[in-house]
């Protein structure tokens, strides 16, 4: 055999042989694999527990609203005539007898002057018939004058009086008409556009813009009925104010605030519940020094509903849904998950919420890792430091 040939079949003898032995390696350590696998159980799963937490809480609810302006009206003309000029700006805030408008006073200020010379003749009219009537009562004694003749004299001084009273009157009226020529603002606030420009002919009770306050401002909502017997029946036991007492603190905020920025008073309940809808319809002032707050703009409120009480609180991470009932797993002394049926409250800003019911301070919650608990189940519980909302949101083993 060639020398090549021989060194061919003594490298695959030698593969071969390898190969063998690879295999039976392989067949002998699979069962001591699997005897080591059967002999080492699995690990529990770890999970974060906490233990709830005990504070005093008050009970609030939220409702939905609308910010309003605390005054609003329509700016109209009250006289006639040519608008002379306008002295704001579309949309400027405006002060509490501001001008906005005037309206060509020279028609009414002739009106006045002719009212005020007719209250002149009116005067002179009764100045001569009071100096006829007291001469008439000299003469009636020596009867140069006839009876007759005074009571006329009387009855002169009556209708020169009659008309003076007229004559002012129209002078009145005549000075009204005249400051009516300036439009002014009724309160402080926030003017819309102009409806006319300068130099229209406008009539009387035209429209010529429109009028918001700002400071402060309405957040009007609606309370059910259900919401409603709520809160009477805590009004009843002490533990907040009469719903119509106004004196109700309230917080609120606008869709963009973070918390509860703004605060203000419950200032007026409506007297009937709305048949179709069954709410009551509810108002609040709301301070707005800065005017952050836009008239039409919605946002919520939230109004206490109890006294301040100690509540017991869990995270809203630790909160399952079991059919119809809400559960939270807690963790017995031997490390065996537990679904106990809760008894939910508010949930809080901070992310945590009321369970009337359910659990104690005492209980380990399962906080994180609820994934891979089950009822019955044996785990690892891990303590949590701190807050316990936000080590389960930040811990590696959230689940």
């Amino acid at each position: 055999m060639p020398r090549d040939r021989r060194f061919i079949a003594g490298a695959a003898l030698s593969l071969t042989a390898a190969l063998v032995a690879s295999a039976l390696t392989w067949h002998l350590a699979v069962p001591a694999l699997e005897a080591q696998a059967q002999a080492q159980p699995p690990q529990p799963p770890t999970v974060l527990v906490s233990s709830p937490v005990v504070r005093e809480t008050v009970d609030w609810r939220e409702f939905s609203g609308r910010f309003e302006p605390s005054a609003a009206v329509e700016i109209r003309s009250r006289v006639s005539g040519h608008l002379d000029s306008i002295a704001f700006q579309d949309g400027a805030v405006v002060e509490a007898g501001q001008i906005l408008f005037v309206i060509d006073p020279r028609p009414y200020r002739a009106a006045l002057d002719q009212a005020r010379a007719q209250h002149a003749s009116a005067e002179a009219q009764v100045e001569l018939a009071t100096l006829e009537l007291q001469r008439a009562e000299q003469l009636v004694s020596s009867n140069a004058v006839s009876q007759a003749t005074l009571d006329q004299r009387r009855q002169q001084k009556k209708a020169a009086d009659a008309a003076r009273a007229l004559a002012a009157a129209a002078v009145s009226r005549a000075e009204i008409e005249l400051g009516f020529t300036d439009v002014r603002a009724p309160f402080a606030g926030r003017v819309s556009n102009r409806r006319v420009d300068a130099g229209a002919l406008v009539t009387d009770g035209a429209m010529l813009t429109t009028l918001v306050a700002l400071d402060p401002v309405y957040f009007v909502f609606d309370i059910s009925e259900q919401d409603l017997l709520a809160y009477q029946s805590a009004a009843r036991r002490g533990d907040v104010p009469l719903l119509n007492g106004r004196q109700i603190p309230i917080e609120a905020r606008t869709q963009s605030d973070e918390g509860w920025p703004l605060s203000g008073t419950l200032d007026f309940v409506d007297n009937r519940l709305e048949a179709g809808a069954g709410t009551i319809r509810t108002r609040a002032v709301i301070p707005n020094p800065q005017q952050h707050i836009t008239a039409g703009q919605f946002g919520r409120v939230r109004l206490p509903f109890s006294g301040s009480y100690p509540a017991t609180l869990v995270p809203e991470t630790a909160l399952m849904t079991d059919q119809a009932d809400r559960v939270v797993f807690t963790v017995t002394p031997d490390g065996t998950i537990r679904s106990s049926k809760v008894d939910l409250g508010a949930r809080q800003p901070d992310g945590m919420r009321i369970v009337r019911s359910g659990v104690g301070p005492e209980d380990r919650v399962v906080v994180s890792g609820l994934l891979r608990a089950r009822p019955g189940q044996k785990v690892t519980a891990k303590p949590v430091e701190g807050e316990p909302r936000a080590a389960a949101l930040a811990g590696p083993t959230g689940g």
